[in-house]
């Protein structure tokens, strides 16, 4: 089933960010943040997702990217 991977640890990683750093810098708990470098979420927060494009100095295209693992999504029975 296809889904969404934030590309924060990889955006990080490019700019030569640590998470504490961020954490700190945007006041986010690490715990959350943590679920959300491991895509484990059902939910994406609209203002932390401007929090990181504007932090992080990108688009939404590219932190938020949707993988197709080949298995189908629905279907149609």
């Amino acid at each position: 089933m296809p889904y969404l991977h934030i590309r924060i640890q990889e955006l990080l990683t490019e700019k030569g960010i640590s998470k504490n750093r961020i954490c700190k810098d945007l006041d986010l708990p690490r715990g959350n943040f943590n679920k959300y470098c491991r895509d484990d979420f059902q939910r994406i927060d609209a203002n932390l997702i401007v929090k990181l494009c504007t932090y992080l100095e990108c688009d939404i295209e590219d932190l938020i990217v949707m993988i197709d693992d080949g298995e189908p999504f629905w279907t149609g029975d």
